[in-house]
């Protein structure tokens, strides 16, 4: 197993202001760095299906557990809902502008919300996502989460699950997770970054 179970198992939610959880070091140690250096390459901004990416083994092997029944089960149990009704929806990150990080929550479509990051080091305090008391003052948050490799934080996205970073440019790798309230909102997200991808590699090619 690539993923610390018993770490899952044991982490309680807070539930306030919005329901959550946070893992650190949640990747065994004697994988991360064949997962860190199997990560795939990813020039631009934005979010990217596995579909279009060049996935090796390792990193592989480490969606497959992701993808797996037992974080699901850990899920719905932590948050009392029933995620095995809702489609998985699965994108990931290399490269952050400055432009990214804006408060917010996430769409209502989604139910859950799992990041895992798998930056090998993070001091600097831009970048690290703040989980915020409202949606107003980045400054006003209640935990700040260094996008460290083994990382996660898992949240119920409601109303008032505000989250943001400060501004950072370069690279940053997370993988995010969602349960949507739809196959039809997993398809038309899928679609959506799949044109975008197309789209940052015409631009490429035309450079």
């Amino acid at each position: 197993m690539l993923l610390n179970q018993d770490k899952l198992i044991n982490t309680e939610v807070i539930e306030n202001p919005f329901p959550h959880f946070i893992v650190t070091d949640l990747i065994n140690k004697n994988s991360l760095l064949d997962i860190y250096n199997d990560y795939p390459t990813i020039d631009y901004p934005g979010s990217y299906p596995l579909a279009v990416l060049q996935i090796r083994e390792r990193f592989s092997a480490l969606i497959e557990e992701l993808k797996g029944s037992f974080l699901e089960e850990i899920l719905e149990e932590k948050f009392k809902i029933p995620l095995r009704n809702y489609p998985l929806l699965i994108t990931v990150r290399g490269k952050c502008t400055l432009k990214d990080g804006a408060i917010h929550t996430d769409s209502a479509t989604k139910i859950i919300t799992v990041l895992l990051y798998l930056n090998e080091h993070w001091e600097k305090s831009e970048g690290q996502l703040r989980l915020l008391r409202d949606g107003e003052n980045i400054e006003n948050y209640f935990t700040q989460i260094p996008p460290q490799a083994g990382t996660l934080l898992a949240f119920k996205v409601t109303k008032n699950s505000w989250h943001g970073h400060l501004p950072f440019e370069g690279a940053r790798r997370v993988v995010q997770i969602n349960w949507v309230s739809s196959e039809f909102i997993a398809r038309k997200a899928l679609i959506k970054h799949y044109l975008s991808f197309k789209l940052k590699n015409l631009v490429k090619i035309k450079q």
